[in-house]
């Protein structure tokens, strides 16, 4: 269920934070600890067998990422001022078109690192775009209902179950306005390199769920999203999704 309703919002859409703790937060601290360590360029200790895999040659090299990660724009691009919300953001507010979008940005993350370095340098971007990051997971956002025009949540769901994964849907209607716009991918488990990238996630710190597709887009229909568009990608499957009520 939509969580903080009672929270008193301030100017910027932003709730009051809650000072009780969250079940789910023990969920995330692996992943923060995995993206810790790779923005801030600390070593990984991994066995030779896995160092010796094709898909940690190129992770390490830089050019996974850029193999993998969805182009959520494909589907939907940010339209000017409409004020957007990217879970898992990472440092998409320094590299993606945020600009050519004129799109205002909030952002949500789970490494303290990934913050540091978007609250450093966002606001040197372009302090008109740049409106927030936040420390946290997807299953407590820390803004107020109805406050977004879309929610970008690529690049996280695959490190949690899918009850986690409904808690993060709920709060991410929640924050939606109506007929607002997700757009979100999930690992497609059939895909050739997923297992393989299972692995090398799991050896860096972050156990990777490979939950079938069709059980997303039940999850997808059971909170009432309808599935408006969906593409898919080398490792994971976007969707446009859009909660009608």
């Amino acid at each position: 269920m939509a969580k903080g309703k009672n929270a008193k919002a301030t100017h910027s859409g932003q709730a009051k934070p809650r000072s009780e703790k969250s079940p789910w937060q023990k969920l995330t601290l692996p992943i923060s600890k995995r993206y810790d360590k790779e923005f801030l360029s600390e070593s990984f200790d991994l066995p030779e067998e896995v160092e010796s895999m094709a898909i940690f040659q190129d992770w390490a090299s830089g050019k996974l990422q850029n193999q993998i990660a969805s182009q959520f724009w494909s589907l939907y691009k940010p339209k000017k001022n409409q004020k957007w919300l990217d879970i898992g953001c990472g440092i998409s507010f320094l590299i993606y078109p945020w600009r050519d979008w004129n799109a205002l940005f909030y952002g949500q993350d789970v490494s303290p690192a990934v913050n540091d370095i978007v609250k450093s340098r966002g606001p040197q971007l372009n302090s008109k775009l740049f409106k927030s990051i936040e420390l946290g997971g997807a299953h407590d956002l820390k803004h107020e209902d109805n406050f977004f025009d879309g929610v970008i949540a690529t690049g996280w769901s695959s490190y949690y179950d899918l009850d986690y994964c409904e808690q993060a849907l709920s709060e991410i209607k929640r924050v939606l306005a109506p007929k607002g716009t997700l757009l979100i991918d999930v690992l497609n488990p059939d895909s050739e390199m997923a297992e393989d990238w299972a692995i090398l996630e799991t050896y860096l710190g972050a156990e990777v769920m490979l939950t079938d597709v069709e059980d997303w887009k039940k999850l997808f229909k059971t909170l009432g999203g309808k599935q408006i568009k969906s593409q898919e990608g080398p490792l994971f499957n976007q969707y446009l999704i859009r909660f009608p009520e």
